[in-house]
């Protein structure tokens, strides 16, 4: 199942990275394995995924340990207290979800002690959703500057955001449209930073968000199935 599954992804990826005039290899599919045991990730991880997603430090910590015999890239997704920055910052590759200060503040400080640095998406709430986590578009710029300016050890990488549920995808094209041009103009003045991912889409609506720009999509159901009972 897990094999057509991403089959059947990796052709819908495809077909919208043609669609915009993009490679197929310039996108990450991340599977998100919330909720799914380790058994899930590693028959994933056979079918060739090699990125994956969690959403909580205490599931994903012993799942990330339980599976580093394999090849593969583990990616923090979640709302990140900083109280457990010390047990995710040196088992993720990327953290996708820098959306306040005292977050950069405890991850500039436990940087050094794991890694040489917290590679790092700062969060954007493109849609000013109150349920949402995560910096409003005017507030981004001024927020990265902090970071480039004051941290040694927070590096970033890009931009993520969650887009508002809808049933029709359609229906938030134009949220993914208004981050691929705030992902753009940033890129135009970094100095000290990267524009190098744009985090967007998930189940429902990646291929939208591919067709808008997205250089990371976050699937989880469409891989794994429905999320197991928490």
């Amino acid at each position: 199942m897990l094999c057509g599954n991403l089959a059947a992804i990796k052709t819908v990826m495809q077909q919208a990275a043609a669609k915009s005039g993009r490679q197929l290899e310039d996108i990450t599919l991340i599977g998100v394995s919330k909720t799914h045991p380790a058994d899930a990730v590693r028959a994933a991880a056979q079918c060739g995924l090699k990125h994956f997603g969690e959403n909580r430090v205490q599931e994903a910590v012993p799942k990330i340990d339980s599976l580093t015999d394999l090849d593969i890239k583990w990616h923090f997704i979640g709302s990140l207290q900083t109280n457990k920055v010390r047990y995710i910052l040196p088992k993720v590759q990327l953290i996708h979800s820098l959306d306040r200060w005292s977050l950069v503040k405890e991850l500039e400080r436990l940087a050094p002690r794991f890694t040489t640095q917290a590679n790092c998406l700062v969060q954007v709430n493109i849609a000013g959703e109150a349920s949402k986590s995560g910096l409003a578009p005017v507030e981004v710029c001024d927020f990265i500057q902090a970071v480039v300016t004051e941290c040694q050890h927070v590096r970033i990488c890009g931009l993520m955001t969650i887009a508002p549920i809808a049933e029709n995808p359609e229906e938030v094209r134009g949220y993914f449209r208004q981050m691929k041009a705030l992902f753009d103009e940033l890129a135009q003045s970094a100095t000290g930073y990267t524009m190098q991912h744009l985090s967007m889409g998930m189940s429902g609506d990646f291929a939208v968000a591919i067709e808008e720009g997205a250089t990371m999509i976050r699937v989880g159901s469409a891989i794994f199935g429905r999320r197991r009972t928490e």
